[in-house]
């Protein structure tokens, strides 16, 4: 990756902070603070790439306009028994697998992996996509105010587990698909985490979507 591509990239970042800063900060100090860090992204956007940092942030939909839905990324990693990795959420102490927003400049495959890394402390390789799925319509409790969708991957591990981020995850376990937990439903649901077992069996099967 150039030198470039990394201001780049930590540019859209900067700006996403700053835009949700904005978004969710009432204070007027806070809001500040969040401006001026939108106008270091701006000029960092502008010095890499050579355009006018207004154009960049409508281009890459930082410019709080036209609203599109938001992208929640989850990882399934199961066992030689089968059983699947959940972690138990600090939010409300229910468990989900590992997953999260996805953050400006991620792919998605990158983007579960780094969140099944910091929730679970196990480094994994996404290996297949196993849906993609509307969280409206698969009736994710309780309801948002926006879209999302959620990207559910089967993923390997990828070298040696080290303990969670005690700021992300209370606990993690092994479970059986028949054995569940009280599950975090706006995260997952049990039947998809049946699908995600039929897939972890069977890898050509299709990827599903809404």
């Amino acid at each position: 990756m150039t030198t470039g591509e990394r201001i780049r990239r930590a540019a859209v970042l900067l700006s996403a902070l700053a835009a949700d800063g904005l978004a969710h900060s009432s204070g007027e100090y806070d809001l500040d603070r969040y401006r001026k860090m939108a106008d270091i992204a701006d000029e960092l956007l502008s010095a890499v790439s050579g355009h006018d940092a207004s154009a960049i942030r409508v281009s890459l939909g930082l410019d709080g306009g036209y609203v599109t839905p938001k992208v929640d990324v989850r990882g399934a990693l199961f066992d030689n028994r089968e059983r699947v990795l959940l972690i138990r959420e600090r939010t409300d102490g229910r468990w989900s697998l590992p997953g999260g927003w996805a953050d400006p400049g991620d792919s998605p495959a990158r983007a579960v992996q780094r969140e099944m890394l910091e929730e679970s402390g196990h480094p994994v390789r996404a290996v297949k996509l196993v849906g993609c799925w509307d969280r409206g319509v698969q009736w994710h409790l309780p309801a948002l105010s926006v879209a999302v969708y959620k990207l559910f991957f089967l993923c390997e591990l990828d070298g040696t587990p080290r303990p969670p981020d005690e700021l992300e995850t209370l606990d993690i376990g092994w479970f059986g698909v028949h054995e569940l937990p009280e599950l975090s439903e706006g995260r997952v649901r049990a039947g998809q985490l049946h699908t995600l077992l039929e897939h972890h069996r069977n890898r050509a099967l299709p990827t599903l979507f809404d």
